[in-house]
């Protein structure tokens, strides 16, 4: 069985993966679903240190995780924005690192930022932030929120709602800087994809990603772990099966 290491994306918390993270478990898997500084049960962290929070902390966030719980192997799932903070994390703890796969995620290159990837989302989406206490906050939580994401059925929109909290703009600002680039190329990638993002996606990466059988797509919301948690699970489950090798 394998050890799974889910990251969320902006706005959310661990707690956004609790179905599959349940599914997981139940098919004999280690999980983990850590929170970032500021969201999920962190978000309490958001009026210290926000002026502090950025692309570097949910990368520090995540390699620190790894090393103080010894894990080693691991695949590492990133959701939306968390594809962000897996590619930083794998660049800088590679040798931790089985599998990488991005969840309706960001595929970013050396040097970008979110707003790079996904302009026109980010820009809606700080058109309707805030600033608070000199912090700019964007992905404002309220009632409806979580239909953003993709999010119908009224009862997971309401647990969804009363759990999203605000995100610092500087994460989706600051560009990833690469440390170790062979050593993250190595490392097998995998991506899961909603249906209505592939036309949106690098052509290159799907392609290569669809040649090589690791390519998927859910017809459904962005957040496709709360909204088709029985397929995520079976499509990690069945990506922790195949067999991978690194360049020599």
């Amino acid at each position: 069985m394998a050890t799974f290491v889910l990251v969320h994306g902006g706005g959310h918390g661990g707690w956004c993966y609790r179905p599959v993270a349940q599914r997981l478990l139940a098919l004999g898997h280690e999980v983990h679903a850590p929170s970032l500084t500021g969201l999920g049960e962190r978000a309490h962290l958001l009026p210290l240190l926000g002026g502090h929070i950025d692309l570097s902390t949910h990368v520090t966030d995540v390699t620190e995780y790894l090393y103080y719980n010894d894990l080693r192997e691991v695949i590492l799932v990133g959701h939306s924005y968390g594809g962000m903070v897996i590619t930083g994390a794998a660049d800088r703890a590679a040798d931790r690192i089985g599998r990488l796969v991005y969840l309706d995620a960001a595929n970013p290159a050396d040097g970008q930022s979110l707003v790079d990837v996904a302009g026109p989302m980010m820009r809606a989406a700080r058109q309707f932030g805030e600033v608070r206490d000199g912090v700019e906050l964007v992905l404002l939580p309220g009632e409806g929120a979580g239909a953003f994401y993709g999010v119908t059925d009224p009862d997971d929109l309401a647990w969804v709602d009363a759990r999203l909290a605000a995100h610092p703009w500087a994460c989706f600002e600051q560009p990833l800087v690469l440390t170790n680039p062979e050593a993250l190329a190595a490392v097998p990638a995998f991506h899961i994809v909603c249906t209505s993002t592939l036309a949106s996606r690098d052509p290159g990466l799907i392609k290569d990603a669809r040649d090589h059988g690791r390519l998927w797509d859910i017809d459904t919301g962005h957040d496709l772990m709360l909204t088709e948690p029985d397929r995520v699970t079976e499509v990690l489950h069945d990506i922790a099966a195949v067999p991978v090798g690194r360049p020599a």
